[in-house]
C-alpha cells in the first residue's frame, strides 16, 4: 500500500526529542505504508532551509510560498517567482487568507495581495496552489475565481468548512484535503462534508506537526499519522483503505503533475 502527506511541514518537526532527524521521519512513516511526502513552505527565508533539509530525497517534493500570516517581511512576486521556478518545486503556497487574528482592513489587504501573486506565479508555471483559509471564505472563493485559479489548479488544505463550500471549490476544479481534524469529536460537519466529496477529489495530509489525528491527540503530529487519517476516510467512504490509499495518491499525482513512476507507486 501506498499513501501521500499531501501537506507537512517538516522543518517544523522536534528532531530533539521525538525523532532522530529526517531519516527517522521517512522510516517511520514508511512503516505505516506513508511512502511519500510534500513539504510545504510558509516563508521565502524558510523556503531554503527547508530546502536545505530534505536534499535529494527521493520521497519528498517541496513548495514555495508565503502563509497568510507569515507578512512581517515584504518580498517581491519576481522573488517568488524565481524560488518557485526549482524544478524540485510541484506547487505554490501555502498560501491563501487567515482573518482570525488579522482583523484589520490593511492586514487583510496585504494578505490579499500576496494570496493574487501566488496564484498569478502558479499560473505562469503552471503549477497549483495550496490554500488556507480561515474566517475568511467568500473573500478566498472570490478571489480564487478573479484571479483565474482553474488554469493552474490547486487544493484547499486542512478542510475545515462545510459541504457548501466543497461543492464551490469543486466546481473550480479544487482538489480538497482532509487532517486529522476530521477525526476529532466535535467535527461531524467536517464528516459530512468529507462524505460529499468524491473520491476522486481527495487528498490526504497531517499537517505536523499539528492537529495530530486521533488516537494520538496531545502528541506531536508527524508523517507516519496519515496512516490514521486515512483509516478515518476510508471508513467514512465506505471503501477499504486500500482503494483509499491508491486514489489518493493517483489524485495527489494528477494535481502537481508528478508521474506515478516518479513515487514509485
Amino acid at each position: 500500500m501506498f499513501l501521500v502527506d499531501s501537506h507537512c511541514h517538516l522543518d517544523c518537526l522536534d528532531y530533539e526529542n521525538e525523532h532522530r532527524n529526517l531519516d527517522d521521519v521517512i522510516n517511520k512513516a514508511a512503516g505505516r505504508d506513508v511512502r511519500f511526502m510534500l513539504a510545504v513552505a510558509t516563508t521565502l527565508q524558510g523556503f531554503s532551509g527547508l530546502k536545505a533539509l530534505v536534499s535529494d530525497r527521493p520521497e519528498i517534493a517541496l513548495s514555495c510560498g508565503v502563509h497568510p500570516l507569515n507578512m512581517e517581511q515584504p518580498y517581491e512576486q519576481a522573488t517568488l517567482l524565481e524560488l518557485a521556478s526549482d524544478p524540485r518545486v510541484v506547487a505554490l503556497g501555502e498560501t491563501g487568507l487567515d482573518y482570525f487574528y488579522q482583523k484589520e482592513a490593511a492586514q487583510q489587504q496585504q494578505q490579499q495581495q500576496s494570496f493574487r501573486q501566488h496564484i498569478r506565479v502558479g499560473r505562469q508555471l503552471n503549477k497549483p496552489v495550496i490554500v488556507h483559509t480561515r474566517d475568511a471564505r467568500e473573500d478566498t472563493l472570490a478571489l480564487l475565481r478573479e484571479e483565474k485559479v482553474e488554469e493552474c489548479g490547486g487544493v484547499l488544505h486542512c478542510f475545515t468548512e462545510d459541504k457548501e463550500t466543497a461543492a464551490r471549490l469543486l466546481d473550480m476544479g479544487f482538489f480538497i484535503s482532509f487532517s486529522g481534524i476530521v477525526t476529532f469529536r466535535n467535527a461531524e460537519q467536517l464528516r459530512e462534508a468529507a462524505r460529499y466529496v468524491p473520491l476522486d477529489r481527495i487528498l490526504v495530509e497531517t499537517d505536523s506537526p499539528y492537529l495530530a489525528p486521533v488516537p494520538h491527540r496531545g502528541k506531536q503530529n508527524q508523517p507516519a499519522f496519515t496512516r490514521d487519517v486515512a483509516d478515518f476516510i476510508a471508513e467514512l467512504k465506505g471503501v477499504d483503505i486500500e482503494t483509499l490509499a491508491q486514489q489518493t495518491t493517483a489524485n495527489f499525482c494528477q494535481l502537481f503533475h508528478i508521474p506515478m513512476e516518479q513515487l514509485g507507486a
